[in-house]
């Protein structure tokens, strides 16, 4: 079915996920009211918000897998949507069912944190769904206010109260450069929607208005806070420590995806004529990110630290699939999304099983001898950990994402090599902390009147399992999950159209 989205019903029919999930989470919202906190009724809350959560995925298969198109409007309607929406829906059902456990253990009985998740998940959709600044603006408010309330849940802990408010001013901050290179690109070329810009820039031979390049570079600077790249980084480690652990994981999973999702679809749309303006500041994003990740991670003792810096670098190598311009780059794009997601919420799934009450027990050496005591947990972890440094055996996801990540690198236009083997020499340092956690876990003896590690709940050992055989399962097959993310490349609409009137006159 091809989509008019200048008819209003048509636009809500392509927007039916998005509309499903939003009116679910007002109505968890009510339930949520109904009753006086309670652990029982947070969970029945969060049970409420995983079937909100199953109906919208299933309704965006639903898309995906049928032949739904649509001409120019405020948002596409084609795979790449659907495949982002699959990993923000499934990190969602994740942080919902981790945080019912979590919650639980620390004693956390705001039914409201569930609610704020699908909120949350709305807000990505939208973002990857946008072909207009304006609706990614709109979507990325609803994430970002909702993953601010999020992040400082546990009103007990300082430092989650301390994370929250410098996640608030900051990304209030970067909301401005933001909003303010939205008003200089409209300036400029006329309009808010991403294809009309880039229409624009050619036609009227805009490519050196300073107002238009102004605005392009502010636009970098917002979009560099939210997938925390340096040097705009500086409140994600402090954000990561503080907030609930299954926040932590949805954050630095889901949030970041839907950031470089939107960041991605706006430089396809819009500035892929303006390469010649971006290709050098986002060269050197992705090199710096990439080398202070790596490096200020080795020094980290805390693993939700370290996590956090781990998770910048990998917010540079992302920045090197931005970089290519090309198809086999936006491959690889969403297939490094896809296993970085998966091991990262993995990663923390499990940080959060290990933590005590109250966001104790952080430190790397709390985990010395693990596998004496609790072998699956340690096996779990150490294949999160190869995953994310890209070992080719029990991390093959992440090893093909990289390989895939340099291959796009290598064949660019521009013949990225002084990066693509800055991402190798980065990855070859990220095995130093890697590869510590695994040490301590398997090499090192528990310290004697080591505190018992709690039994793992229901909800959480489901997720775990689920998490690990993914990323087992596809770096053993990895081919399918590659096909897929070929086929769900972002194509602009111009080019969309000019396909179908192709295929339209060939019959």
């Amino acid at each position: 079915m091809r989509y008019d989205l200048l008819i209003p019903s048509q636009l809500m029919g392509a927007m039916t996920p998005d509309l499903l999930l939003m009116g679910g989470a007002m109505v968890m919202m009510l339930v949520a009211a109904w009753r006086t906190e309670s652990d029982d009724h947070q969970r029945t809350v969060g049970w409420g918000s995983l079937v909100v959560l199953a109906a919208t995925l299933g309704a965006v298969l639903w898309f995906a897998f049928g032949d739904a198109t649509a001409g120019q409007g405020v948002i596409a309607v084609d795979k790449f949507r659907w495949a982002a929406d699959v990993i923000f829906l499934l990190a969602a059902m994740g942080t919902v069912a981790l945080g019912m456990d979590h919650n639980t253990r620390d004693g956390i009985t705001h039914a409201e944190s569930h609610v704020l998740v699908l909120f949350a998940t709305s807000g990505m959709m939208i973002m990857a769904a946008a072909r207009d600044l304006m609706i990614l603006f709109l979507g990325l408010e609803m994430m970002s206010i909702a993953v601010y309330v999020l992040a400082g849940m546990n009103r007990r802990s300082e430092r989650s109260a301390e994370g929250a408010l410098k996640y608030f001013l900051l990304g209030a901050f970067a909301t401005g450069f933001l909003l303010y290179g939205i008003a200089l690109v409209y300036g400029a070329t006329g309009s808010t929607n991403t294809t009309e810009i880039g229409t624009r820039i050619m036609g009227y031979q805009l490519h050196h208005t300073a107002m238009l390049l102004v605005g392009v570079g502010l636009l970098l600077v917002g979009f560099g806070f939210k997938v925390a790249a340096v040097p705009f980084h500086m409140w994600s480690p402090d954000v990561y420590e503080g907030a609930p652990t299954p926040i932590t994981a949805f954050m630095a999973s889901a949030v970041k995806a839907a950031a470089f999702a939107g960041f991605f679809r706006v430089w396809i749309d819009a500035f892929s004529v303006l390469d010649f303006a971006w290709f050098a500041p986002v060269w050197w994003l992705a090199s710096i990110t990439m080398l202070v990740g790596n490096v200020v991670a080795l020094a980290q003792r805390n693993i939700k630290r370290m996590l956090a810096y781990s998770s910048i670098a990998h917010s540079g190598y992302l920045l090197v699939a931005i970089e290519t311009g090309t198809h086999l780059g936006a491959a690889a794009f969403l297939f490094y999304l896809i296993a970085y997601t998966l091991a990262t919420f993995g990663a923390f799934a499990i940080v959060a099983t290990l933590t005590r009450v109250n966001e104790q027990g952080l430190d790397i050496a709390d985990y010395d001898g693990l596998w004496t005591v609790r072998p699956w947990l340690a096996t779990a972890m150490a294949v999160c950990m190869l995953a994310l440094l890209g070992f080719p055996i029990f991390g093959g996801v992440g090893f093909f994402a990289k390989w895939y990540l340099l291959q796009a690198a290598l064949s660019a236009e521009h013949m990225l090599i002084p990066l693509a083997v800055l991402l190798v020499l980065t990855s070859v340092v990220s095995a130093g902390y890697y590869l510590g956690v695994v040490r301590a876990m398997f090499m090192k003896p528990r310290a004697e009147g080591a505190p018992e590690i709690a039994p793992t709940g229901k909800m959480t050992r489901l997720v775990l399992g689920i998490t690990i055989a993914a990323i087992l399962g596809l770096g053993v097959f990895p081919g399918r999950l590659a096909r897929w993310t070929r086929q769900s490349v972002p194509v602009p609409p111009a080019a969309a159209a000019a396909t179908a009137t192709g295929q339209t006159a060939s019959r």
